[in-house]
């Protein structure tokens, strides 16, 4: 069906609008972008060399890149709630991916809704059910679908054909170009990519898969000279990734070779995923990719831990980047859109990721730890009418900030139990001063990954973690000497001043947001494995 089409007898659009012409005039719209799982790394504005990004580092050439941007909780689901609510998960609720989000509570797209801004989610949003504070919503069913995937659009759920970035896209462009003219708008433009199982476009395979990625240092870490919750982590790529789903192994070349599945629902993710292209789409998938896995099957039988380790790295690279290449396609037409419009000056763009990603760092994939791949995050905005480009910032902001800062912007007041502060000061100079730490927390544990329940803080040198529940364990990094965070000084006596300073910041910056111990009682599992 035409995506025109489907969107113009899919949405309306009623709102009453709330100041006068000459305000409504100067306020700016706001496209917020979220990507899901794209580590910083794959960014190339950020210098690693993994990849080309042009339109996303566009976004920093012409505004502000953060250098030290984190997440609350590094998980896709809270951190969505965080981005509404501007709240920790403690105080929104939503502090896994189980736990329920109530949508009932305040957001700041109900903030603009009543300040007279159309409002619009588009993409992924992973908490259940129908969005709160938008016109217009056209999301994905939980994770969704690379190909051919389903939307739920304004509470009906409808397939849609083709690639899930560029629909996402599409839809984005459409409910732009359709809004009312007379208001300012604000639109989630929400990626799917690159969330596992990495299926890129087709267009991409050909290129990606020929590619070889560089190695991170700590491929093969062997995680002495940290705690138990490093350890005992299950997200190693040669251990814990999907063969079928990840790898792009066949389940029936699996068997030949005797490879067994790690995830139950690792053969069926392979059947799902590829089953939903068409006879098409699927023929020219196999012409990239069943030479590779011949290749793999005649050299399987003779490959050692440490070959396969490479392997398997290279597979996730080749696929995970291909589904970035997407997503940065689709800042670039989202960019181009904005000029041809003349919307680019007066509009906010904020591209971001629901938190970073292991990128082999460590021998891991996936998130969840306090450690810097998973806690920073990318986050570049532009916004020509005040923000100078060409920036640069290593101040300490979270994704608690992006609603505050969005509404500050937007002109409304913030709430006094928003916890984030807007850093539109910071960005345009008017104001030096910022936090000195930031507070993280996690609670999805016992669960996949086994990844430990963890909270702590990060200054600009040191960083502190505590581990808890099942075991009692404290981690100091020192961020300048060890940026890799391979030895925990926790008890080094060096650092007997620095732990004892840290731990009073810690406990100041608990009291700060209303954490406490028995928060972390509350949430806690009736029953431990």
């Amino acid at each position: 069906m035409n995506i025109c089409k489907l969107l113009s007898v899919s949405f309306f659009m009623v709102l009453p609008f709330v100041g006068s012409a000459q305000t409504k005039a100067k306020r700016p719209n706001i496209v917020y972008i979220m990507s899901d799982d794209h580590g910083y790394q794959a960014v190339s504005a950020y210098g690693y060399g993994l990849n080309e990004t042009p339109h996303i580092d566009r976004l920093g050439k012409e505004g502000v890149l953060f250098t030290r941007a984190t997440v609350t909780n590094s998980l896709c689901a809270p951190s969505r709630a965080v981005l509404l609510t501007g709240k920790h998960s403690f105080v929104n609720g939503k502090i896994d991916n189980e736990a329920k989000f109530d949508w009932n509570q305040d957001n700041f797209a109900k903030l603009l809704q009543k300040n007279g801004y159309q409002t619009a989610l588009i993409g992924k949003i992973h908490m259940d059910g129908l969005p709160q504070g938008f016109d217009y919503s056209a999301v994905l069913i939980d994770q969704g679908e690379y190909y051919n995937p389903n939307f739920v659009i304004n509470g009906t759920k409808q397939q849609i054909e083709g690639y899930v970035t560029d629909l996402t896209t599409d839809m984005t462009l459409d409910w732009i170009a359709k809004r009312d003219t007379s208001k300012p708008f604000c639109v989630l433009y929400h990626q799917k990519a690159p969330h596992r199982e990495w299926l890129p476009a087709l267009r991409h395979i050909q290129e990606y898969t020929s590619r070889t990625y560089k190695e991170p240092t700590t491929l093969f870490d062997d995680y002495q000279g940290r705690g138990t919750a490093a350890k005992t982590a299950e997200m190693h790529i040669l251990k814990h990734m999907n063969w079928a789903g990840d790898n792009k192994i066949p389940p029936a070349m699996m068997d030949e070779l005797g490879i067994k599945e790690y995830m139950s629902w690792d053969k069926a993710a392979f059947n799902n995923n590829l089953g939903r292209m068409s006879p098409e789409e699927r023929a020219k998938w196999d012409a990239v990719y069943d030479p590779i896995m011949a290749d793999f099957k005649a050299n399987y039988a003779h490959m050692s831990d440490t070959e396969l380790m490479r392997w398997r790295y290279q597979r996730y690279m080749q696929d995970y980047l291909g589904t970035v290449a997407a997503v940065d396609d689709g800042v670039g037409r989202l960019l181009d859109f904005l000029k041809e419009n003349e919307l680019d000056e007066n509009t906010i763009v904020m591209y971001t990721s629901d938190q970073g990603f292991y990128l082999g760092e460590h021998g891991w994939y996936d998130k969840r730890f306090m450690y810097e791949e998973s806690l920073r995050t990318p986050l570049l905005v532009r916004y020509p009418a005040e923000i100078k480009s060409g920036q640069t910032s290593d101040a300490l902001v979270q994704n608690l900030d992006f609603a505050p800062t969005l509404l500050d912007y937007a002109g409304v007041e913030i709430p006094q139990d928003m916890q984030g502060e807007s850093f539109r000061n910071l960005v345009n100079g008017k104001e030096k001063k910022w936090r000195d730490a930031v507070y993280y927390t996690y609670y999805e544990y016992p669960s996949i990954h086994t990844v430990k329940r963890h909270y702590g803080i990060r200054t600009d040198r040191y960083k502190l973690m505590h581990f808890y529940y099942d075991v009692d364990e404290w981690e100091l990094y020192d961020l300048e000497k060890d940026p890799k965070e391979l030895n925990n000084v926790y008890n080094h006596p060096d650092y007997a001043q620095v732990r004892a300073d840290m731990h009073k910041k810690l406990a100041d910056t608990r009291q700060q947001y209303g954490d406490s111990e028995a928060n972390d009682k509350r949430f806690l599992p009736t029953t431990k494995r």
